[in-house]
């Protein structure tokens, strides 16, 4: 299956599409190539194999004897002796052992749910600064359009002795400064590129599809402990081990029991030369049963005291991971109303400022005056539109910081 989706990803980028990638594509991307996250599976993967290690019986022992000095019995000399033992461990240890692999298992499966979920949001969180870049190069461009038409207009005046050359000058130096602004802005473009495709482990200088457009979504309500409790990944994976320990603690009670065994010896008789009776040179079978004596109790006692500290151990830790991920929602959450806020702000400022501007120029157009503040109201509306971008994409990041605390996928893939 996967090698079928590696196809059908090949295919996909090598035929020319009409639609740019969405995130939710390069969350794909991520989950397939991610060295990290392979690893995390590789790790659930190499759990599952110690699951019929802990199951299975010890290896029976079979041990062969040769008498040198054959010992005369009545129906003749031992030659030699062959012995096959089994032992088998105490009722219910296997299943214990086997019950505590599976949850070790299981819960490294949970520690990868959380991996591939964290690593969405890590994706998520490089992706939306590349959104407010490109928005931002947009504006600033933008920007350097508007300042020269207002150059060429400043200049016409000034020919015509309708205005002073310190507007020109105004424009030039605003010019320079919204020039580099850009410049800085596109050498910024390559390490913002090199972080995300290294999530993705592609080239780092990839091309990015990035979004034209964001919206600011209804912010999420209240959410109880419970429901992050039974969602969150984390917590099953401590919950898992802590189940993990508890069948451990029976596995080692249980082996603190005797181990029984059941064996076979064939002993190998010599004809006597003596005797003329019927089972003369008659070979020995004999049926035997063996019981170990755990005597020595202090490593099974420490063995039961270790699974239960371990319990105490993921209990407290479950209690801290909670009360860590209700702060950390309710951090995210104020973030998203905090810039859907300034979100609606900046929209209600942009709107005004554009109106008071096109008012502005229109005297300025009439009487040659109040060019500075043309200037001025213009570098406003500049620094709106960038603070509407920047809102949006911290609005969108803790959007996704939400949806990985509350194990909420994007695309739902293992559902």
């Amino acid at each position: 299956m996967k090698t079928i989706f590696n196809i059908i990803i090949i295919l996909l980028l090598a035929i020319p599409i009409s639609f740019a990638q969405t995130l939710d594509d390069y969350f794909k991307i991520a989950a397939e190539n991610n060295p990290g996250l392979q690893a995390n599976y590789k790790e659930f993967e190499a759990a599952m194999q110690k699951v019929p290690q802990m199951n299975a019986l010890p290896d029976p022992t079979f041990s062969f004897g040769y008498f040198i000095s054959p010992v005369e019995t009545r129906v003749g000399p031992q030659r030699a002796k062959f012995s096959l033992t089994q032992m088998f461990p105490w009722f219910g240890t296997l299943k214990a052992r086997e019950d505590a692999a599976t949850l070790q298992a299981e819960a490294k499966y949970q520690a990868f749910l959380d991996a591939r979920n964290r690593l969405y949001f890590q994706v998520a969180a490089a992706y939306f600064p590349l959104y407010e870049l490109k928005k931002w190069k947009q504006i600033e461009q933008e920007n350097i359009n508007i300042l020269e038409s207002y150059k060429t207009i400043a200049t016409r005046k000034y020919e015509n002795g309708n205005s002073t050359m310190v507007n020109v000058l105004r424009v030039d130096i605003m010019l320079n400064d919204a020039q580099t602004r850009l410049k800085i802005l596109n050498d910024k473009e390559k390490p913002l590129l090199s972080a995300f495709n290294n999530l993705l482990d592609r080239d780092e200088n990839e091309p990015v599809a990035v979004a034209d457009s964001l919206s600011v979504e209804n912010v999420p309500g209240p959410v109880s402990r419970d429901s992050l409790k039974s969602n969150n990944p984390v917590l099953s994976e401590l919950e898992l081990k802590t189940r993990a320990s508890e069948a451990g603690e029976v596995a080692a009670q249980k082996q603190g029991l005797p181990n029984v065994g059941v064996g076979l010896d064939y002993v190998v008789v010599g004809k006597s030369s003596e005797m003329t009776a019927s089972d003369n040179g008659k070979d020995v079978l004999m049926p035997m049963v063996s019981v170990s004596i755990p005597l020595f109790r202090k490593k099974y006692k420490a063995a039961e005291r270790e699974a239960q500290l371990n319990q105490e151990s993921f209990s407290l830790q479950k209690e801290n991971v909670l009360n860590t991920l209700v702060s950390e929602f309710d951090q995210a959450k104020f973030e998203m109303q905090q810039q859907q806020q300034l979100v609606q702000l900046y929209d209600e400022q942009i709107q005004t400022t554009r109106q008071s501007l096109n008012l502005l120029f229109k005297d300025y157009g009439n009487s040659g005056k109040e060019f500075e503040e043309v200037l001025r109201m213009q570098q406003q509306l500049l620094q709106y539109e960038k603070n509407r971008a920047t809102a949006l994409a911290e609005f969108q990041t803790a959007l996704a910081k939400i949806n990985y605390l509350t194990a909420k996928t994007m695309n739902n893939e293992n559902k």
